[in-house]
């Protein structure tokens, strides 16, 4: 059985003392709850800020990016080493605005993912197809490189740690909305690459989380589908009450 996992990615919003209020909120109310895991992804100022506010409960710090080094000459960059020590649990690599906005590739997200890894953080992957992509057929083209360039050089044992989240860019500030059945017919073609690239317990173990526009009103036909496990929600992370329902699965 995979334990449903709902991330909040705080993008670049809150400062410390909202970051603070929010968590502690959070904190507040998840103290006891244990029927999905449940990680916060703030700003990186607000890392530390966060962890203590967090501390005790079984909410967990998850931080937005990491460069794929421990120390160096690298101006402007946070190391996986850097972000366990300031108490982060998850990291997510390769989110679409890192691919979009700053070119990331393929390669670049894999050795984000590799040093995450050797460092003890567990990586939640992002993958998805923009809406350019979808309306030419390239989907399964797009999905099949991701995950083969994301996830290369690693191990059966390593896939125990990491988490995919796919994100139907094409579904994001859009207007437009990806049904739940499109969101589980791309998990379910997922897991079947990661069948291929690995083992059928490996696929049938990987947690797979939605991306596309998670709110409090799709969350629970989005965890009525068979191969989607959780969300990582963007927008609706921000405010305690509808993260809270959607960690949940209220609508």
């Amino acid at each position: 059985m995979r334990k449903p996992l709902i991330a909040g990615n705080w993008k670049l919003h809150k400062t410390l003392s909202e970051s603070r209020a929010l968590a502690t909120d959070l904190a507040s109310c998840l103290r006891n709850f244990a029927a999905a895991d449940v990680v916060v992804a703030p700003v990186y100022t607000a890392l530390a800020t966060v962890a203590e506010a967090l501390a005790g409960t079984p909410v967990k710090l998850a931080a937005q990016n990491c460069y794929p080094e421990e120390t160096g000459a690298f101006t402007g960059e946070v190391s996986p080493l850097l972000l366990k020590d300031a108490g982060c649990a998850y990291v997510i690599i390769g989110h679409s605005e890192r691919r979009q906005l700053l070119e990331e590739s393929d390669h670049f997200i894999n050795r984000k993912l590799i040093k995450a890894l050797e460092t003890g953080l567990k990586p939640i992957l992002c993958i998805g197809e923009t809406l350019q992509e979808r309306e030419s057929d390239q989907m399964l083209e797009v999905l099949t490189a991701q995950i083969k360039g994301g996830l290369a050089n690693l191990s059966a044992t390593h896939m125990a740690e990491v988490v995919i989240a796919y994100e139907p860019v094409w579904a994001i500030g859009t207007g437009k909305t990806a049904t739940d059945e499109q969101a589980q017919e791309a998990h379910s073609f997922i897991r079947g690459l990661l069948q291929g690239l690995f083992t059928p317990e490996v696929a049938a173990a990987t947690r797979m989380l939605d991306g596309g526009s998670v709110k409090p009103n799709n969350i629970y036909g989005l965890m009525a589908m068979d191969d989607i496990d959780g969300a990582l929600v963007g927008g609706a992370s921000l405010k305690a009450e509808d993260f809270l329902r959607i960690a949940r699965f209220e609508s």
